[in-house]
């Protein structure tokens, strides 16, 4: 589900909590853009024991969009076979999907920045949510991040 933080700054940002456990979460924030062709963004990942941030994730225009992968979740709510995927084109951000009976779908977030140093790092969380309106509105929040209207 997504939900506003408890906080009191005008920050946009999106927060996505797990259904089955709300410690567990994805959080995007501190957007920003420096021409018309992307949109720079923080991604973290909440978990019990795991805090994780990769600070300037990139959203190009020209790139495969995360709405429209979002919404094509939301769209096929009765289901797939499989898992279904999506990244950045620089792979710091990646996001899995899978279906499972009862109508809920897994989103796997994984992180891992610098992916050609040595040293790289990754981390990754799951998150469980309704495949209908749930997924609906994760779409629309992101998207609404991405364009700047905050929410």
């Amino acid at each position: 589900m997504t939900a506003p933080d408890d906080c009191t700054d005008d920050e946009a940002r999106v927060t996505v909590r797990c259904q089955d456990n709300v410690s567990v979460g994805v959080t995007f924030r501190d957007r920003f853009s420096f021409d018309a062709d992307s949109v720079h963004y923080a991604v973290e990942l909440r978990a019990p024991g795991l805090t994780a941030r990769v600070d300037e994730v990139v959203a190009w225009i020209w790139d495969s969009d995360l709405t429209a992968f979002l919404d094509a979740l939301a769209t096929d709510y009765r289901g797939w076979d499989g898992e279904r995927s999506w990244h950045t084109h620089d792979r710091d951000l990646t996001v899995a999907a899978a279906f499972r009976s009862g109508g809920h779908v897994g989103l796997t977030w994984t992180v891992r920045p610098w992916t050609l140093a040595a040293g790289g790092w990754g981390a990754s969380v799951t998150t469980w949510l309704e495949a209908g309106e749930q997924m609906t509105s994760l779409a629309a929040d992101v998207r609404a991040f991405f364009a700047g209207a905050d929410r």
